[in-house]
């Protein structure tokens, strides 16, 4: 199974990946942890990122795209999940070509689709109580578990960049990146959407369905 997971700020897509790598075996190759790893190994290439990225920069698709192909290069047969890469279409062209060179060409391009107020409600509402260090939600939460919190003496901290107006500025981003994407995996006939509301175990459900189809 080689496939990528989309979805936008709060679609639960973190989460999706993680139940499907459990059952499925499945690697997850995440852009965000290969650009660690690099700089970490003080690589000639990781010394490039760290300069990149200490200087507020976005790193290359070239770059990004030269990490992806090392880490497909040496995982042989196995299944792999994608996630955070491709991020614009220029990227999932040379994604496209680099799989077909190899023989190893995507099965799935899965968007998880949840409606816009959700997802700010989902993201506006997430809180994290400062005693047990738990995700709370004061929309989808229950009273019972925020109280819980406060009982005890925690408070329910919000992140800064969790606020109304960023919120709205990273869908808005977000929508403008992937669109394209969307209509090229359409188009390629790799495009699958779920509706990502509800439960994670039901979305999950919806998730395998679609794939065994």
């Amino acid at each position: 199974m080689r496939l990528i997971l989309m979805g936008a700020p709060g679609s639960g897509k973190g989460t999706q990946a993680e139940k499907l790598m459990d059952e499925y075996d499945c690697r997850q190759i995440s852009t965000g942890v290969l650009l660690r790893q690099a700089i970490e190994s003080g690589s000639d290439l990781g010394n490039k990122v760290q300069k990149i990225m200490s200087e507020g920069l976005l790193v290359s698709d070239e770059i990004v795209l030269d990490l992806i192909k090392n880490e497909l290069s040496g995982i042989g047969e196995s299944s792999f999940l994608l996630d955070g890469y491709p991020r614009n279409i220029n990227q999932a062209q040379s994604l496209r070509d680099f799989l077909e060179n190899i023989d190893k060409p995507l099965d799935f391009s899965i968007l998880i689709d949840v409606p816009s107020e959700i997802l700010i409600k989902r993201l506006s509402g997430r809180r994290t109580c400062s005693l047990t260090g738990k995700t709370l939600n004061v929309y989808f939460s229950s009273q019972s578990d925020l109280d819980e919190c406060l009982s005890s003496g925690g408070e329910l901290v919000q992140r800064e960049d969790d606020n109304e107006e960023s919120i709205i500025k990273r869908i808005e981003v977000y929508e403008q990146q992937t669109e394209p994407m969307i209509n090229f995996y359409r188009s390629a006939g790799l495009l699958l959407t779920i509706d990502g509301q509800g439960s994670v175990d039901d979305v999950y459900l919806r998730l395998k369905k679609l794939m065994e189809l």
